[in-house]
């Protein structure tokens, strides 16, 4: 048995920094750094351009490294600047603390603990956003960002925009894309899709509305967050979701895959059935080109297998595509009167289908909707049939 360390003896054997970014701040930049300097002296401190008094003040903390930028360029590159000086000074990880004054320096200890309990991984204070003085637009925003950082990564957390955070700072990613506030969602939605665990801690807050200033404005970074998640959605829906899926696959064989996380997977026997209905409707519907997006959408929304529904879809595997195309029409046949008749035979065309679009279109929803309902009903009488006693106990 190891023997249970002191919280002086932790900070010590633990090589990490503290990166204070700030602008214009100087109300509450001192008692900050005051606050940190009680824990470690190894302290980064980014001025970004700041107009205030924060460059005389600094010279107050001479022993401390600093970084000024000779013009605001956004938290994004303050980081990322407070970062690559971490590095090139050796350490391992860097502890971010915003200098307005909400957060404590007393819970510097409780992420030197975690670490050292789960080592390489990125850890996000939890604040109390419920708390009174929380502004309605932060508890908000904060859901907001919630939501999406799950959606994209699979990941529950509490608090995806609290500033005060521990980066393993050689594993998290070395390039990026986005300059300021939206800086903090970009970092986590990308360590977590290299696998570096991405977890929250519980830290204490403070909002003094007469001391804290806030330079999130409301319109411009909002509108900056939302345009990187659109990105980030479309990237994990068309290449980290199926990678994943690949990357399974081959690590286990698809035989076991095929009985570990389907057919023994914690899902009752409805939602498999539920999934396979999924993916026949999509993989049928004439959603070309936009398919795979769509299917890993709904499956997240619906909270479905996504494995299921995606084997499910490749019902309009390419061998089966000309069957799904007429079918479609024939369906539709039923509902559009055309006087260009179809015949299933190699001289069916684009040109052909292209003559009857509505009629395909209709054809394909109707098809696909019967056909989901049909497979999806024999797939939960299947798995009924053979499930074992531990999924019929699920049902």
């Amino acid at each position: 048995m190891e023997p249970i360390l002191s919280q002086e003896e932790q900070l010590a054997q633990t090589n990490f920094c503290v990166i204070v970014p700030t602008y214009n701040n100087h109300k509450t930049l001192a008692k900050v750094l005051d606050s940190i300097l009680t824990y470690t002296k190894d302290i980064i401190v980014v001025n970004d351009g700041s107009t205030d008094k924060t460059r005389e003040i600094l010279e107050n903390f001479p022993e401390l490294i600093q970084i000024h930028h000779p013009e605001n360029q956004g938290k994004g590159i303050a980081l990322q600047n407070g970062f690559n000086k971490a590095i090139a000074l050796n350490y391992e990880y860097a502890i971010t603390i915003d200098s307005d004054g909400q957060h404590f320096a007393s819970d510097i200890p409780s992420f030197i603990d975690a670490i050292q309990k789960e080592p390489n991984s990125l850890l996000i204070g939890s604040r109390n956003m419920t708390q009174e003085n929380v502004p309605k637009k932060s508890s908000f925003g904060n859901k907001f960002s919630n939501f999406w950082f799950w959606f994209e990564t699979g990941i529950r957390l509490q608090d995806t925009q609290s500033g005060f955070r521990l980066y393993p700072l050689r594993l998290i990613p070395e390039k990026h894309f986005t300059p300021k506030f939206e800086f903090e969602i970009e970092i986590i939605v990308r360590a977590a899709w290299k696998g570096i665990p991405v977890k929250n801690i519980p830290v204490k807050v403070l909002y003094d509305p007469l001391e804290r200033v806030s330079h999130f404005r409301p319109f411009k970074d909002f509108t900056r967050i939302s345009i990187l998640n659109t990105v980030l959605v479309f990237i994990a829906l068309v290449y980290i979701k199926p990678r994943d899926l690949v990357r399974k696959i081959k690590k286990k064989g698809l035989k076991k895959f095929l009985l570990e996380d389907i057919l023994e997977s914690d899902e009752s026997n409805f939602k498999k059935s539920a999934a396979i209905a999924l993916g026949v409707f999509i993989g049928i519907s004439p959603f070309w080109g936009f398919q795979t997006v769509l299917l890993l959408f709904s499956a997240t929304l619906f909270k479905l297998n996504k494995v299921i529904a995606f084997l499910a879809s490749n019902v309009s595997f390419p061998p089966f595509i000309p069957l799904v195309i007429y079918g479609s029409l024939k369906m539709g046949s039923l509902f559009i009167t055309n006087t260009a008749p179809l015949v299933l035979n190699d001289s069916l065309s684009l040109t052909d289908v292209s003559k009857n679009v509505t009629q395909y279109v209709v054809g394909s929803l109707v098809l696909a909707s019967v056909m989901a309902l049909l497979l999806g009903s024999i797939a939960y009488l299947l798995l009924t049939l053979f499930s074992t006693p531990k999924n019929k106990t699920n049902n």
